[in-house]
This record gives structure tokens, C-alpha cells and sequence, in this order.
């Protein structure tokens, strides 16, 4: 639980940072953050599936670079179905996803399932 939490914190600092740096996505209130978050994760792991898969054709043919529409797609679906979330057009989404998934990738190196920080230490013999 603690790890879901941990990972939650970090998407909301991920959302946070593209508004900050993005003017083309605007978020009104921090209430309006907790539930965008949960509402990417939601969109992310019900909606992003099934258009992947009715999507493989288009995908293949560009060599996986049309994953990349797909992902904007998602961001924006989660800024129409929210009212305090604004994104302004098709290219603050795929910034605004690309902010989000960098810093949720970068995060997650240092978090393990469990919501702890993990070091590894590799001794030589």
C-alpha cells in the first residue's frame, strides 16, 4: 500500500511539474491533481490497453512511434472527463505525457514494490 501511495506522490509531482513548466497545460487546484492522478492511473491501466490493441496495425506500421499518439490521447481523454484540468491542444499533451512518464520513470528507479528506497551493493571478488 505504501508503495502504491509512493507511487501516486510521484504522477501527482510528475503533473504538477508539466503544469509548471508547460503553458499549454493548466491544472486549477491541488484537489484537481489527487484526482487527475488517479484518474490517469485509471484511463493508463483500463482505456490505454484496449486501444493499444485496436491500434496494433497503425503501431507496427510506424515501427511503435504511433504508442507515442496514443499515450498524448490518454493525457488529453483524462483533461476532457476532468473539468479543473486544461490542456490546450494535441502537442501540450504529448509533453505534458512525456514530463509525466520521465519523472515517474526516473522515481520509480529508486522506489521498490514496497514504497522504500532500495540501494543495491554489488561487492567484486
Amino acid at each position: 500500500m505504501t508503495g502504491f501511495l509512493l507511487r501516486l506522490l510521484i504522477t501527482s509531482g510528475g503533473l504538477w511539474l508539466a503544469d509548471f513548466l508547460l503553458s499549454g497545460i493548466r491544472i486549477d487546484s491541488l484537489g484537481t491533481l489527487a484526482i487527475a492522478t488517479l484518474l490517469l492511473g485509471i484511463v493508463n491501466a483500463l482505456v490505454r490497453p484496449l486501444v493499444v490493441f485496436f491500434t496494433l496495425p497503425l503501431t507496427i506500421l510506424t515501427l511503435g512511434l504511433f504508442l507515442m499518439v496514443v499515450n498524448a490521447a490518454m493525457f488529453g481523454l483524462v483533461a476532457v472527463l476532468l473539468d479543473g484540468m486544461h490542456v490546450a491542444g494535441f502537442f501540450s499533451a504529448l509533453l505534458g505525457w512525456l514530463i509525466v512518464s520521465v519523472t515517474s520513470t526516473v522515481a520509480s528507479w529508486y522506489v521498490g514494490p514496497k514504497g522504500r528506497y532500495q540501494v543495491m551493493v554489488v561487492q567484486r571478488r
